[in-house]
């Protein structure tokens, strides 16, 4: 299996799903939220920003009244005193909301969805996060618990998660666009969205069983200057033996995504994971995913 991954931003009209709710639990305005933001518009999707007001990570799914902030949301973006949701003064459709990631995403599903879509988004990309969520980080992860939350409110989503410990500003990527941050950022931005375009082109329906959401954890870029080095490579989330998975690449037992992505190569872990465990999924609904991806997955070296 293969993907092209230089030819996915010409396919776009391919797409049937085009209007998305982006989510973190980093805050919105770390530099990997905007530069994804940035990413999914340029390929042609509709897109609402609605992060925390704060950096969230490892709040799992964590869920809390939003309240008035009594600081000033991260990197200064908004005053002390700012209320429990607002916007970016130029830009209604990028999002604060002073709670946790999971209420984060519940606040772009039932409230801006409706105002700016008419309707429910069609899909969710949370991420991609700051450092990667791997095994059992899952449990713990803002990032993961807001797509599961989407999921198990009827809407498939995907959690990205990055080799990247840099929680920087989302004004980097202007005021200094050639930092590793910066460049790390645009790349993560390019292969997620790459990857949702895949997973959205098809019209079969639906787009993911009910109830599960994808875990995607991308490598380090050291060594892997360009979108075009890695490839995807279906995976378990934590490896077991004694499992049976689905059957691809000449085995029926999937690589842990841990191992895939520390190891050697530009490989990106694409996980299979149920929204209301997040733990790993039979062999059936590892299928459905791969039929939807098949052509775009790889297999491991």
């Amino acid at each position: 299996m293969h993907f092209l991954l230089a030819l996915l931003p010409f396919v776009t009209s391919a797409a049937f799903c085009q209007n998305i709710v982006l989510t973190n639990d980093d805050g919105w305005a770390v530099a990997q939220i905007r530069a994804q933001n940035n990413a999914l518009i340029a390929a042609g999707f509709n897109v609402i920003l609605s992060a925390p007001a704060e950096n969230e990570s490892g709040t799992g799914s964590k869920t809390a009244i939003p309240t008035t902030l009594n600081q000033s949301c991260e990197f200064q973006t908004c005053p002390t005193g700012s209320p429990a949701e607002g916007s970016d003064p130029n830009n209604p459709r990028i999002n604060y909301v002073n709670a946790f990631p999971v209420d984060a995403v519940r606040f772009g599903i039932q409230t801006l969805s409706p105002q700016f879509f008419g309707s429910a988004p069609e899909f969710v990309v949370s991420g991609p996060n700051v450092g990667t969520n791997l095994g059992t980080v899952v449990l713990n992860s803002g990032t993961v618990g807001a797509a599961c939350e989407a999921a198990k409110e009827g809407i498939p989503s995907t959690a990205f998660s990055a080799t990247s410990n840099s929680q920087s500003s989302f004004t980097t990527l202007t005021t200094d666009p050639t930092s590793s941050a910066s460049e790390a950022a645009v790349i993560y931005a390019q292969l997620a969205t790459s990857f949702t375009q895949a997973l959205l082109a098809s019209p079969a329906r639906p787009i993911l069983p009910a109830n599960i959401t994808l875990n995607v954890n991308l490598p380090s870029t050291t060594g892997c200057s360009s979108a075009s080095d890695f490839q995807f490579i279906l995976t378990r989330n934590i490896g077991n033996s004694a499992d049976t998975d689905v059957t691809t690449c000449g085995t029926d037992h999937l690589p842990d995504e841990d191992t895939v992505v520390t190891g050697p190569g530009c490989n990106i872990a694409v996980s299979v994971i149920s929204a209301l465990t997040k733990t790993d999924v039979d062999a059936t609904t590892q299928g459905a995913v791969l039929d939807r991806l098949s052509d775009f997955l790889s297999c491991l070296s």
